[in-house]
C-alpha cells in the first residue's frame, strides 16, 4: 500500500463487501434442512484479502465481520460460535498459505472444515455434551462444498483484482 489512508479505505472498502455478502446470505433461504448450513459467502473476501493483504488484515477484516454481523443479524451466542469458527480457519488457512503449495481453493476448502470444528467444540463446551460430534460429517461435507465455492470465487478475485 502506498499510505496508510490507502490501505485504511482499502480495509474499509473489503470490510463493506463481507457484511454486503453477510447480509446477501441472511436473506437466502436455507439451501438444506440442517441447521447452520452456509455457504460463508463473506469469507470471499477473507481468503481474498488473507492472499492479497496478508494476516494482520485479514484477522482485522474477519473480527469486524463477526461483531458487526453478530450484531445486525445475531445475538451474543452467535458470535461466538462465529468467532470460533473464524480464528481457528484462519489459523489454520495462513498456516497452509505459509507452509504449502496447495491452492487458493484447497486452502479454503480446510478453512471452512476447520470453521465447522470450531463451531463443534463451541457446541459441545455450550451445551456440555459430546452428542454434536455426531453432527460433524453433515459440517464436514457442507464446509468442503463451501470451502471449494468460497476458494474459486477467491481465487479468481485473487487473479484478477490487482493492488
Amino acid at each position: 500500500m502506498k499510505n496508510q489512508t490507502q490501505k485504511l479505505t482499502t480495509l474499509a472498502m473489503m470490510a463493506t463487501f463481507a457484511l454486503i455478502l453477510s447480509y446477501v446470505e441472511s436473506r437466502i433461504p436455507a439451501l438444506v434442512a440442517i441447521p447452520g448450513v452456509k455457504v460463508g459467502l463473506a469469507n470471499i473476501v477473507v481468503i481474498f484479502v488473507l492472499y492479497k493483504l496478508g494476516i494482520k488484515e485479514a484477522i482485522v477484516i474477519s473480527g469486524i465481520r463477526v461483531f458487526i454481523v453478530a450484531m445486525l443479524f445475531g445475538s451474543p451466542v452467535s458470535m461466538i460460535y462465529s468467532l470460533a469458527g473464524a480464528v481457528l480457519s484462519l489459523a489454520v488457512m495462513f498456516s497452509l498459505k505459509k507452509l504449502t503449495p496447495l491452492t487458493e481453493v484447497a486452502v479454503s476448502v480446510c478453512g471452512g472444515v476447520m470453521h465447522n470444528v470450531g463451531q463443534i467444540a463451541v457446541a459441545s463446551l455450550i451445551l456440555d455434551t459430546n452428542v454434536v460430534v455426531y453432527y460433524f460429517p453433515f459440517l464436514i461435507l457442507s464446509g468442503t462444498i463451501s470451502g471449494v465455492s468460497v476458494g474459486v470465487a477467491g481465487a479468481l478475485l485473487i487473479k484478477r483484482v490487482k493492488f
